[in-house]
């Protein structure tokens, strides 16, 4: 179904916005013990995960929607949906099978740096491809292809807390690895978006740079920047050895077999898995239509209409960062982390409300600030959740990678289901549903037994 902007808006108004982790089972070789230097960690682990949620939300909320408005010539809400899901299989699994990779990797640089490094270039190249895209099909076969090949970049990249931090600093490093999000999120509204200078009391446009990078340039951009942060992550913290490892014989029945983790014989695991996907699908499917939304239901001017998502996306990552801030270091000296997620999905829930009962640029930025806080709480201790509740510290990037598709899959999957609500109940309908969904996520942290 197509969706056009308000009356009296031109059609191309978008376009032309131009302790304790589980032991391994005997008899398995255990993760390598890498010397604790978690300085230079505690640097490069964030900003390579700056690098790529520049990547995720400088693409998946800028410049896809603008580049499918350009395609289309309007706000076409089901041809970016299929942009979105072409390839939403191969960049699901993307995550699992890099994992497992990395993993079974013996190499002088380590099992993760050389796929963070290799999923870097062959990322790079394929967002230079897709930012040729001239039909909706070809759109989203390169997306498709490019969220393949990152999700081997961020499987490698989240297995490097497992590998080498004690569980003494999951809680810190769970903040500073959820700082990716928002920083990620800042770094592309200031770039591709823009800030409107009247709500700091100036003139014009902070950022943005005339809408330079709200196209081609944008991915060019970006290719460069996961390229840059990649090298920084393996020359300035690398990975140790790991050549004196056990190698374990290919079987490509094992192989297949290991992406299946029993809920049965790991329950928590299975319950921290539902419990991500539900609070990042809730979170996902407003933020995937924010710039649609903005347009069509809130009634953005269109010369307004990128400077005001940007300056609402930071207003929101920035609400992040201090939460995640605050409660990560305070999560590692009570010892508990599913208060803070159920805490985290009540907040998020009310904060999806908000939007509902006051459709306007005021309640938006209400609806920010309060769900920045609750993610921000959120990402402080999704990572020291995890971390505790893996089967195998051995298998720790194939099972960091199975996890993540509770984080992926919904950055993939929530264009279309967002695409079916506006065409079912229109935009404002996206707003019930994705709290119900964020709360029954949180909730459903109860279930893990195994963590406080």
């Amino acid at each position: 179904m197509t969706h056009s902007l308000p009356e009296n808006k031109p059609a191309t108004a978008v376009a032309d916005a131009a302790g304790d982790r589980t032991p391994g089972t005997a008899g398995t070789p255990a993760a390598p013990t890498v010397p604790a230097r978690l300085g230079p960690l505690s640097l490069t682990l964030p900003m390579a995960n700056v690098a790529l949620y520049l990547l995720w939300f400088g693409v998946g909320a800028f410049l896809l929607p603008l580049q499918v408005a350009q395609i289309t010539g309007t706000n076409d809400t089901a041809a970016l949906s299929t942009a979105s899901t072409v390839g939403a299989v191969l960049a699901t699994i993307g995550n699992p099978v890099f994992g497992q990779l990395s993993d079974r990797t013996r190499s002088r640089f380590g099992r993760r740096a050389p796929w963070i490094l290799f999923c870097a270039l062959l990322g790079a190249l394929a967002l230079v491809m897709q930012s040729q895209a001239t039909t909706i099909a070809m759109l989203g076969m390169s997306w498709g292809v490019v969220q393949f090949i990152m999700n081997g970049y961020q499987a490698a990249l989240t297995a490097a807390m497992p590998d080498r931090v004690p569980a003494s600093r999951y809680g810190t490093f769970s903040a500073l690895v959820g700082l990716g999000v928002p920083l990620g999120t800042i770094t592309a509204a200031l770039i591709i978006g823009g800030v409107p200078g009247t709500n700091f009391g100036l003139d014009g446009v902070i950022g943005g740079f005339g809408g330079r990078f709200a196209g081609e340039n944008g991915y060019y951009l970006i290719a460069t920047v996961v390229v840059a942060a990649a090298l920084v992550f393996v020359v300035v913290s690398p990975d140790q050895d790991s050549r004196t490892l056990p190698r374990e014989r290919f079987s490509l029945k094992v192989f297949l077999g290991n992406f299946w983790v029993s809920p049965k014989d790991h329950p928590d695991f299975g319950w921290a898995f539902l419990s991500r996907l539900g609070v990042m699908l809730g979170y996902f499917i407003v933020v995937t239509y924010t710039m649609y939304l903005l347009a069509e239901h809130i009634e953005v001017p269109p010369q307004d209409l990128l400077p005001t998502q940007g300056f609402l996306m930071i207003v929101n990552a920035v609400c992040t960062v201090v939460a995640s801030i605050l409660v990560g270091p305070i999560a590692d000296r009570v010892g508990r982390v599913k208060p803070f997620v159920l805490l985290s999905g009540i907040a998020a829930a009310l904060a999806l409300t908000l939007p509902m009962v006051w459709p306007t640029e005021g309640g938006m930025l209400a609806y920010n600030v309060v769900g920045g806080l609750a993610f921000g709480v959120y990402m402080a201790v999704d990572m020291a959740l995890i971390t505790r509740v893996l089967p195998r510290t051995a298998d720790a990037g194939k099972d960091m990678g199975v996890i993540n598709i509770a984080n992926a899959g919904p950055q993939i999957l929530a264009p279309s289901i967002a695409g079916w609500i506006v065409a079912a109940g229109g935009y404002a309908a996206l707003f019930p549903i994705a709290a119900i969904v964020s709360l029954i996520g949180a909730v459903g942290v109860l279930r893990v037994r195994g963590v406080r």
